[in-house]
């Protein structure tokens, strides 16, 4: 019997539950210190007590094929998902209880299992018969960063290495290691070293950016004619398909040979918001009515937000705005890594491709829906 120790705090008079600053697994005697992101906001949090959660290992082996998606049902998991059922892989998803249930997974083949980050007594029986975890999560927009980003992934985490997961793969994002002013970028650092130092055969898998996030912040407001908010930074991203981010996943997931490395996945090209804005343009055939944000605009309203605690959350997530002043370059080569897992960049698709692929088809749909309105009118 292994058992994850997992210490928690609790806040005064909040009766809230959270993840002490420092962790350990009692079978692997470790103890790792949280990230620094915590000193100024918890670190007057009193450790009320500790929660124990019982992980039964009794070495019955597992089949390679049996994978835990965490995350499952975000941009980025479900095409985990996807490629893992096409791939032959028996698939568990760990969705959080609920009110519109998960059903298109079940619906493609995937076993849906209900536990939440925030509760880890809810983890382990999840990872019972599972031989790899791919760790697509990420916290609601309405929640604290820290409380699934960080403290929901040490927990997962911990209970991984307490029964006996054998690989883990772990989403981060690139140049996290170089904005620790950037919450949720520390925290996704912290969370890389944390699994390195656990000993967990582990894969850390850095990314740029989704081009299908494009279709909603662009795409969509460009053919509605509505507004599309762009900033005027000259930051540049790499945006990447999700489906090649999955391909790549699983390709990377069979190669032993890259337990504990780092890799990075990058589109072909990076762009800046007015290249997204005028391709879309041309693509939908008409203009954007675009609203600049200044980027000065975004800095100073995170510092007013900084003044209360109420509006902590929303300071953390304007802390981008410190990334896009930087000139940072989302991307990086990627012959290299195309080498290492046997792929061609030509089967890489582009933004171009993946952009022309949604305006020609859902131009196309709307054409049709417009002709059959005219075929159903009725004139007296």
């Amino acid at each position: 019997m292994q058992m994850a120790l997992l210490k928690l705090s609790t806040t005064p008079g909040a009766g809230q539950v959270q993840l002490s600053w420092r962790c350990s697994v009692v079978a692997a005697a470790t103890t790792l210190p949280f990230p620094n992101y915590s000193r100024s906001q918890l670190g007057r949090r009193r450790r009320k007590g500790i929660m124990r959660v019982k992980c039964n290992v009794n070495g019955t082996p597992v089949r390679a094929t049996s994978i835990l998606v965490v995350g499952a049902t975000g941009t980025l998991g479900r095409q985990i998902v996807r490629r893992a059922l096409d791939e032959g892989y028996d698939v568990r998803c760990l969705v959080r209880p609920r009110p519109a249930p998960a059903d298109f997974l079940r619906d493609w083949g995937a076993t849906v299992v209900n536990a939440d980050l925030t509760k880890p007594d809810s983890i382990p029986a999840t990872l019972v018969g599972v031989h790899t975890v791919i760790d697509c999560a990420t916290g609601r927009p309405e929640e604290p960063i820290k409380t699934v980003d960080w403290e929901g992934k040490v927990a997962l985490i911990q209970c991984a290495k307490a029964m006996g997961i054998q690989k883990y793969i772990f989403y981060s994002i690139h140049n996290c290691d170089k904005h620790p002013e950037v919450p949720l970028m520390e925290i996704k650092y912290c969370t890389e070293k944390f699994l390195r130092d656990s000993s967990l055969n582990h894969i850390v898998i850095r990314l740029c950016g989704f081009m299908q996030g494009l279709i909603g912040q662009y795409a969509v407001p460009i053919l509605e004619e509505k507004s599309v908010w762009g900033t005027d930074a000259p930051t540049r991203i790499a945006y990447m398909d999700t489906q090649d981010i999955a391909r790549l996943t699983f390709i990377a997931l069979r190669n032993d040979k890259l337990n504990g490395q780092l890799l990075t996945f990058a589109g072909p090209r990076a762009w800046t918001t007015q290249e997204v804005i005028t391709l879309c343009e041309r693509l939908a055939g008409q203009d954007a009515n675009v609203t600049t944000v200044p980027v000065s605009i975004l800095r100073l309203t995170r510092q007013l937000t900084r003044f209360f605690e109420w509006t902590n959350d929303v300071a953390d997530r304007l802390a981008f705005s410190e990334v896009l002043t930087s000139d940072t370059v989302f991307s990086v080569p990627m012959a290299e890594t195309y080498n290492l897992l046997g792929v061609d960049s030509k089967d890489i698709v582009t933004l171009e491709k993946y952009l022309q692929d949604y305006f020609t088809n859902i131009l196309k749909k709307l054409k049709d829906l417009k002709a059959q309105s005219k075929q159903t009118d009725i004139y007296f």
